[in-house]
């Protein structure tokens, strides 16, 4: 499955900052953090998003680190 951005949603937004949770549906947690996944909502997503993920085989919030016109890369929280 790729990436749907009707399962993207804000949760809250503050000051620049926005949390996002995105609900994959049969993908999986490595397929979502590896490369360039997101990259069709580009331009909604700013570095220092985080984005509560819900896949097929768990969860984990993700910092979005890099976001241009086409390229989102994401890193997982610590």
């Amino acid at each position: 499955m790729a990436f749907a951005i009707r399962n993207l949603s804000v949760l809250a937004y503050a000051n620049g900052f926005t949390l996002w949770h995105y609900k994959s549906g049969k993908d999986r947690l490595e397929t979502i953090s590896s490369g360039n996944y997101l990259s069709d909502a580009a331009d909604m997503l700013t570095v220092g998003d985080l984005i509560m993920i819900t896949a097929a085989d768990g969860a984990r919030i993700l910092c979005v680190t890099l976001a241009d016109l086409e390229t989102v890369v994401t890193a997982p929280l610590s």
